[in-house]
């Protein structure tokens, strides 16, 4: 008791061990990265993804494929295998039934890696050319005609002959028109190259 009649105040009581924050852990190595440069005139190994067809291609349709082997700075991948690549058609020109050849014209302008970044590029254009109509197209012609006189001469005689003849002949055109024509498919799984024109700056991990 103190002189007052009041308890004494015992002075507060304090932790020995106090409290301790818990160790942080490492911070991970900051990443670091690298600039390489594919150089102008490389070749890319290309494989088709969507099918375009000389019939029914429009000048700036999207053309899409995918990388099919590393393209490699030195020792490094650049540019790795399975990265997207997009671009489109810059030719169209369709083919006649009997002289002109069809002509299909491709270019790419974005590479897209795994991770979604998007490089622009510049390809030569990739050029593909249907065949010409061949001599094979009057043989076919005049296999219409004659298979329609063999038909008419079985149905009505001499003049069901003639009948036939150029009923045949006629069926013979129409076979021509629809399956002849000079046409450019380029489809899904085609193996393509593309050059590069201008240098490709690309960053990657170390």
């Amino acid at each position: 008791m103190t002189g007052d009649g009041s308890a004494p105040q015992r002075p507060p009581v304090t932790d020995e061990y106090p409290a301790q924050e818990p160790p942080r852990p490492p911070e991970p190595p900051q990443k670091t990265f690298e600039e390489l440069v594919v150089s102008a005139n490389s070749v890319i190994g290309l494989q088709m993804e969507n099918r375009i067809s000389s019939e029914t291609a429009k000048v700036e349709d999207r053309v899409e494929a995918r990388v099919t082997r590393d393209v490699r700075v030195g020792d490094r991948v650049a540019i790795p295998a399975g990265a997207r690549v997009i671009g489109s058609v810059t030719q169209v020109e369709r083919g006649g039934k009997f002289k002109e050849q069809a002509r299909l014209g491709i270019r790419f302008h974005t590479i897209v890696m795994a991770d979604g970044t998007r490089m622009p590029i510049s390809t030569d254009t990739i050029v593909r050319q249907g065949e010409a109509p061949t001599n094979g197209t009057a043989a076919k012609i005049g296999g219409g005609a004659v298979g329609g006189a063999i038909i008419g001469a079985i149905l009505g005689g001499g003049k069901g002959a003639a009948i036939g003849a150029a009923a045949g002949g006629g069926a013979g055109s129409a076979m021509v028109a629809a399956g002849d024509r000079s046409t450019v498919v380029v489809a899904p799984g085609t193996a393509l190259t593309a050059r590069i024109l201008q240098p490709v700056t690309v960053t990657v991990e170390k």
